[in-house]
């Protein structure tokens, strides 16, 4: 039997007067992961390249403060409504809600109910370390109070499993991700030459402003088969959401992200209807991070498995209104290999 593997924590800094703590996971192989639980954020993945290597595979930052001024949500949990809700409000049985106004006319990420900039309690088990969030009635416009959990798993696998557990008191949006940036290559290049396979040919009509305009439609050009990010991105960002092909949940890769001269590969399993894909061209941080470098667009990518923004608003879209009592439970995992080729 494998020794169990113990997840040690220590202090982080200080946020509204509340100490915030590093977590490191550590497999048996001595692959780690590093979590916070401000933002419940995802702080480093240390993974070997083809040749052993081991190197932090997402962007973060080595202090507290590199993350109290970033403005990309870099690494964080999001919710409690990840990506963006048109003018900013919706209704539910006739009663309109008002959110935060923090992208233009529209709410994106939540704005000031955010988890990303929240504190989080925390308890840690042999293998898991849980983070747990009351968030309460009308906080950022958003009705009810909802009791939140994000649970990580760090396996032997090189898996990182992210469990999302949420019940509200009335009805209430709710829809979680994560916001980790990608670059398998551990910065010593951009994204644009990164693989990427999506099992997606549909995607979300958005307009200018990246709202749904209710409409799925082809991905046609932006088609991810194996595909270099270059041969579709044409010097362009892509924030766009794919609707996985797939009818139901089932346990087969739905994305994978591959780096051919780190010889990294991530694969990504979800029990969510589809991904949006950010390829991180607004990225532009104001303190230096992990990979000694200010982050600058395109030093990351994110696949937020996520159900569809502005689902409120759009009656043919999956239902993200979740009823008083209803429990949501939704899973990512983001899984490491390496392939030599």
């Amino acid at each position: 039997m494998n020794p169990i593997n113990k997840i040690v924590y220590e202090p982080f800094g200080v946020c509204d007067g509340k100490e915030i703590f590093k977590f490191k996971l550590k497999n048996i192989h001595g692959n780690s992961v590093e979590l916070l639980n401000y933002g419940a954020i995802v702080k480093s993945i240390v993974v070997p390249d083809k040749n052993g290597k081991k190197e932090n595979v997402v962007l973060g930052f080595p202090t507290l403060e590199g993350y109290l001024k970033d403005t990309s949500y870099i690494g964080a949990t999001v919710g409690r409504f990840a990506n963006r809700i048109n003018n900013a409000e919706f209704s539910i049985e006739n009663k309109t809600y008002y959110l935060d106004k923090n992208d233009g006319k529209n709410n994106n990420h939540s704005g000031s109910a955010g988890f990303n900039t929240k504190v989080l309690d925390f308890s840690v088990n042999e293998d898991s370390v849980i983070f747990t969030l009351e968030s309460k009635n009308e906080e950022g416009g958003f009705p009810g109070n909802v009791s939140a959990k994000v649970i990580y798993k760090w396996t032997d696998k090189n898996e990182l499993k992210i469990e999302f557990l949420a019940v509200a008191d009335e009805p209430t949006p709710l829809n979680f991700t994560n916001h980790s940036y990608f670059n398998l290559s551990a910065c010593a290049e951009k994204i644009h030459h990164h693989k990427l396979n999506i099992q997606s040919t549909k995607i979300l009509e958005s307009t200018p402003d990246y709202i749904p305009t209710g409409k799925i439609i082809s991905a046609d050009n932006y088609l991810f088969f194996n595909y270099k990010l270059t041969d579709v991105m044409q010097n362009n960002g892509l924030n766009i959401y794919y609707v996985f092909d797939r009818i139901s949940a089932n346990e087969n890769a739905v994305c994978e992200l591959f780096d051919e001269k780190s010889g990294r590969l991530m694969r990504v399993y979800t029990s969510y209807p589809g991904v949006q894909l950010y390829t991180g061209d607004y990225l532009n941080s104001e303190t230096i991070g992990e990979h000694s470098k200010n982050y600058k667009a395109f030093d990351g990518l994110c696949l937020e498995c996520q159900y569809y923004p502005d689902s409120p608003n759009h009656a043919n879209f999956p239902n993200t209104i979740f009823q008083t009592g209803q429990v949501y439970n939704e899973t990512i995992t983001y899984a490491f290999d390496t392939i030599l080729l």
